[in-house]
């Protein structure tokens, strides 16, 4: 079956260590001593950095909106433009990274970054922002298939959950700090919708030369052991005790051939071969064994993500109807508390059962589309800001159990692809929901909009913890089941 052979080498991989290294050293991906714990961390920051362009123009869209005159629901459609060249990118990005290297996708991302963030500094119309929005989504969803994907590269085996936990809070900082910068500085510096886009060319450039620096293991190591049908032992069926290549060549210790199937199992070489030279431009997905795991991952991180794009777009709109106040700062200042709590909780539940995280965040998306309900009919600022900070925590969770999901079980030449996948299922309603609202509210008014809104994503948040609860073999990571998979 496709993806068996990757599998078994990554398997293989997790369990060795490199011959004459340090005693507790694991081996990376390319066979060599893991690089230090700090180059894990930095390798975070080319996400950060996007990130923090992917939310930058929340609470300016009150300005923009009162000189250029349109409404809520043209307002949602130039936000949803970003959603639509995430999307686009994914079908493309995660495959383009397994297949030659991380940094080929990563600094045409970055560099496509700077242009978006050009646009938006000079934008005049509603097409120049729906232009800039259009290319920092493709630039997002380049650096979620191959950023995270290099993450967990520099990472190595031995370090998978720490990988997914960073890469997974990386996103969400700088989807916090891009609003409260803004907020700030187009309050207190000239420009008011132009500095904090100049501040952004800055940080993409000091992503570049993070970039260009990382230690990356070779795609020629990461194909080897992922047997893509280019040279590895494993796909031809041979023992890896006898070294040449494949999982060998990263020095695998001795065990039993049966164990892992290995003779059984010929022709996944060529199968995963077949695969490696599929389209380039495909939607996303996962082997057949782990579909099961990014439904399930899916199923919390969609409500959670929809939630909080509902927040970043007409959040500012419903904060100015409740307060009667356009301030930049507050509406930024509420996005980042959000994406701070989103943070927080999952430094918190780390070391929890993935499935526990799993639950745990689809209850918190619940919670909070309730409230942000209680808040909109008691016109309460401080609910809206708790209900802001549930849907953060109900996101963070559901993003941190669907990656770790993910990163445990597929090797690292299927992983820019499976994270790809998994925000697709998330971005799809979060790109289609708000906009759905935003045109609604045109007519019945943004009280009325977002009270359907919450009640469709709370009873969406809580079928997602059904789920979780009724298919437990599939909220584990490390272990391959086909029950919910075999459901669709």
């Amino acid at each position: 079956m496709p993806g068996t052979a990757e599998a078994e080498a990554e398997v293989l991989a997790r369990t060795t260590r490199t011959p004459g290294a340090a005693a507790g050293a694991t081996t990376a991906l390319d066979g060599g001593p893991l690089p230090p714990r700090w180059w894990v961390w930095l390798a975070a920051w080319p996400v950060v950095a996007v990130f923090v362009l992917s939310n930058a123009a929340t609470p300016l869209y009150v300005l923009w909106q009162r000189e250029l005159g349109f409404s809520s629901g043209t307002l949602t459609a130039v936000f949803a433009s970003y959603i639509v060249g995430l999307l686009g990118s994914l079908l493309v990005a995660g495959v383009v990274s397994d297949r030659v290297g991380r940094k080929p996708v990563l600094l045409p991302a970055l560099v496509l970054g700077a242009v978006a963030s050009v646009f938006f500094a000079t934008a005049s119309t509603v097409f120049t922002l729906a232009l800039a929005r259009f290319l920092s989504g493709i630039a997002v969803g380049a650096v979620v298939s191959a950023g995270m994907a290099a993450v967990s590269d520099v990472a190595g085996p031995s370090r998978r959950r720490l990988a997914a936990l960073l890469a997974s809070t990386a996103m969400v900082v700088g989807a916090g700090v891009g609003p409260l910068l803004a907020g700030v500085l187009s309050e207190t510096a000239p420009g008011p919708t132009s500095t904090v886009f100049v501040v952004e060319i800055a940080l993409l450039v000091s992503a570049v030369v993070v970039v260009a620096r990382l230690p990356l293991p070779r795609r020629a190591d990461l194909v080897r052991d992922g047997d893509l049908g280019k040279g590895g032992d494993l796909g031809r069926g041979r023992d890896p005790r006898k070294g040449g290549g494949g999982a060998a060549a990263a020095g695998v210790g001795a065990g039993p051939r049966r164990m892992f199937g290995i003779g059984a199992r010929l022709g996944s070489g060529r199968r995963a071969a077949a695969r490696a030279s599929g389209r380039w431009i495909r939607v996303p997905s996962v082997p057949r064994e782990h579909r099961g795991k990014l439904l399930l991952g899916i199923a919390v991180f969609g409500p959670g993500l929809t939630s909080t794009s509902f927040v970043l777009s007409l959040g500012p709109s419903l904060l100015a109807d409740l307060l009667d106040s356009d301030s930049r700062v507050l509406a930024g200042s509420m996005a980042f508390v959000m994406f701070m709590a989103s943070t927080g909780v999952q430094f918190a539940v780390q070391r929890l059962r993935v499935r526990t995280i799993l639950i745990s965040g689809a209850l918190s998306t619940a919670a909070g589309m309730a409230v942000l309900v209680l808040a909109v009919h008691t016109s309460s600022v401080v609910l809206l800001g708790a209900a802001a900070m549930l849907a953060g925590a109900g996101q963070g969770q559901g993003q941190l159990g669907g990656l770790s999901l993910l990163n445990s079980s597929l090797p690292s030449s299927r992983l820019a692809e499976a994270n790809a996948a998994l925000n697709v299922g998330g971005y799809l309603p979060a790109g289609a929901f708000p906009v759905a609202v935003g045109y609604l509210s045109d007519s019945v008014g943004l009280s009325t909009g977002a009270t359907l809104f919450g009640t469709v994503m709370a009873g969406t948040a809580l079928v997602g913890a059904a789920l979780v609860v009724v298919h437990r073999s599939d909220a584990e990571p490390g272990c391959s089941t086909r029950s919910l998979a075999s459901t669709r």
